[in-house]
């Protein structure tokens, strides 16, 4: 004889669910990462006014508290009634990893078992943090530590922001680049999220002019294009589309050639920008007719090119090309009359490419202390 077991009605399942998981096990929602549209929603569920939302947000992302309680202009009670269902949702890195040059590498914890990497790069005045948008990567670009990871999920946008509240050097903040693990624009809901809240005036309030997204040309990026005035930074690494899919698989989907379609469409005239990255690799796309070609592709469209030296990963046959060979590629295309520089490399003497920090972490048995390696 089967049995059924029948929820109470919606009216007591509030009171169901504490007395037999208990109030303490029902997991809560982070606030870090919701927009002001979200903020309301959730100021209505508590019989808050319209306008906490906007004194939440002001507590979250202007004086970046780390607990719900330190928002004293909310009622007390609201407040013990807003904590039943929600936290502030702001986690430390776990570990770091910091160069004799003054890069920092993080690693943000991302759901249980996973990981996510962002890089703090000090340098001229200015101070980037690289940050990343998803588990492991879909796209499985040859020369990508984090496509050899598989791709595990997306970021939330509480996972993304997170690595930008909770970073120890966050007032020092002067820039950042979505350029870490993961395709950014194959997560388009959450980045458009975390956008949002960063160029608000509700939010950080930064200006779009400050962050950079970069995509090897996914399906959200008409969408960006559209609803950003974010910079672009396209991952190009070959004029050739044969090449660029052997380096690449998403040629295949997104080739190149229509990815510049889609961007003469818009306006990089003026303060807005799109670069190219180029990682350059000796004996594979680091020869004349490359920069040749490549001159060629990008005519009319007024961009730079970023040289990027390849950081060896394992099991991979490919080899950073050599000095000269750079910057004669460089001069090359300046004569072009496009502005092509050599990206100064950070942080070698650590975990330097992208993902190979988080593979470690991955690699390490459950049970053993992951040491923090200062140098």
């Amino acid at each position: 004889m089967s049995h059924c077991f029948r929820l109470p009605r919606a009216s007591a399942r509030g009171n169901f669910v504490e007395k037999f998981c208990g109030k303490e096990d029902m997991e809560k929602k982070p606030l870090l990462g919701m927009t002001l549209g979200e903020l309301q929603a959730v100021a209505a569920r508590v019989n808050l006014p319209n306008y906490a939302a906007r004194q939440i947000a002001d507590w979250l992302y202007k004086k970046k508290v780390t607990s719900i309680d330190a928002m004293t202009n909310l009622a007390a009670s609201k407040r013990t009634l807003l904590a039943e269902s929600y936290e502030i949702g702001a986690v430390a890195p776990a570990h770091f990893q910091r160069s004799v040059d003054g890069t920092v590498k993080y690693l943000f914890p991302a759901g249980p078992g996973n990981f996510v990497e962002s890089v703090f790069i000090p340098a001229d005045g200015r101070a980037t943090l690289c940050v990343s948008s998803q588990v492991g990567c879909k796209m499985n670009c040859l020369f990508c530590m984090t496509g050899k990871q598989g791709f595990t999920k997306n970021l939330s946008a509480n996972e993304i922001l997170n690595q930008i509240q909770s970073l120890p050097e966050h007032d020092e903040l002067t820039n950042l680049v979505f350029m870490g693990m993961g395709e950014p624009l194959d997560n388009t809901d959450e980045l458009f999220k975390v956008l949002e809240i960063l160029t608000s005036a509700y939010g950080y309030a930064w200006s779009p002019k400050r962050i950079t997204v970069s995509t090897i040309g996914a399906k959200g990026l008409k969408r960006f294009l559209d609803e950003s005035d974010c910079h672009l930074a396209v991952s190009l690494h070959s004029p050739y589309p044969a090449e660029r899919l052997s380096l690449m698989p998403v040629e295949k989907a997104f080739p190149l050639r229509g990815v510049l379609d889609l961007i003469r469409q818009y306006d990089f005239s003026h303060q807005r920008r799109v670069s190219f990255e180029y990682i350059v690799f000796k004996g594979l796309n680091d020869t004349e007719q490359h920069a040749r070609t490549l001159a060629n592709l990008l005519r009319g469209i007024p961009c730079r090119v970023n040289l990027i030296r390849f950081h060896a990963i394992p099991n991979v046959p490919l080899e950073t090309s050599d000095l000269q060979k750079m910057e004669a590629f460089r001069d090359f295309l300046n004569a072009k009359g496009i502005t092509c520089t050599i990206r100064a490399s950070r942080g070698e003497d650590i975990f330097a490419a992208c993902g190979m920090l988080s593979t470690r972490k991955k690699e390490e048995d459950a049970g053993k202390r992951f040491p923090q390696k200062e140098k």
